[in-house]
């Protein structure tokens, strides 16, 4: 599998500053990936559900540690879906969102 785009996953914490209040903060790693549209029946399935699916993306499991953002292409998405696939890979479904 051709595994050359790069996708920079978003990971938030959250600490409190001096007033107590919870300050967001963002790191970001880049990993390797195959960038692909998604399905019709996916697309179909998640329209039904309300989202709005643009893109699936498969990578090695190991380097998905739960992030909920996604960049690619300088495009901020959702992860809103994943499935473990076969080979220790991993597949990231991805939409667009307001906030994100």
């Amino acid at each position: 599998m051709d595994r050359s785009s790069v996708l920079k996953l978003v990971r938030t914490a959250y600490t409190k500053d001096d007033i107590k209040q919870m300050v967001p903060s963002e790191t970001t790693r880049d990993v390797f990936c195959a960038v692909t549209s998604v399905s019709a029946q996916e697309f179909y399935e998640a329209g039904r559900a309300g989202l709005r699916p643009e893109w699936r993306v498969v990578m090695f499991a190991p380097d998905y540690e739960g992030e909920d953002i996604a960049e690619l292409n300088g495009v901020r998405y959702s992860v809103y879906r994943t499935f473990l696939g076969k080979n220790e890979t991993i597949e990231l479904y991805l939409e667009r969102k307001a906030g994100v």
